[in-house]
């Protein structure tokens, strides 16, 4: 997919990728909700979670836990989340699919409860 961003970085721009196995790879995000907010994501071209295989699945568990190595080594978070967006209405912007790996801080938000339903938005601005 020439016009596709992550495509694009999986070919192009490889210093980028901060780990990576034989069906995925993970960089951190360019826009993100927290430091050391990372994208999981797999070098097989497609939108949806809904349509990846059992072993996409399998790599991208995978990576999760490596990178959760990463950025708790890094950034010392105190929680996590971990998302997908799927399909226009379910807030997808990019086409390929991607797992979110948010790191969480104390205090990041006043009231943590309810987890993704108050996350920051104010921090992340979409227009149209």
């Amino acid at each position: 997919m020439g016009d596709c961003l992550f495509c694009n970085i999986y070919k192009n721009e490889k210093d980028k990728i901060i780990a990576e196995n034989e069906l995925a790879f993970a960089i951190y995000d360019a826009f993100p909700v927290n430091e050391g907010h990372v994208l999981v994501i797999p070098k097989r071209h497609f939108d949806s979670f809904f349509d990846a295989a059992q072993e996409e699945i399998s790599a991208i568990y995978d990576l999760l836990h490596k990178c959760k190595v990463i950025i708790d080594n890094e950034y010392k978070p105190t929680g996590y989340n971990v998302g997908v967006n799927i399909g226009y209405d379910g807030g997808q912007t990019i086409f390929h699919l991607h797992v979110h790996l948010i790191p969480r801080y104390k205090g990041d938000v006043e009231n943590p409860k309810g987890g993704v339903r108050r996350l920051k938005p104010q921090l992340v601005h979409y227009e149209g």
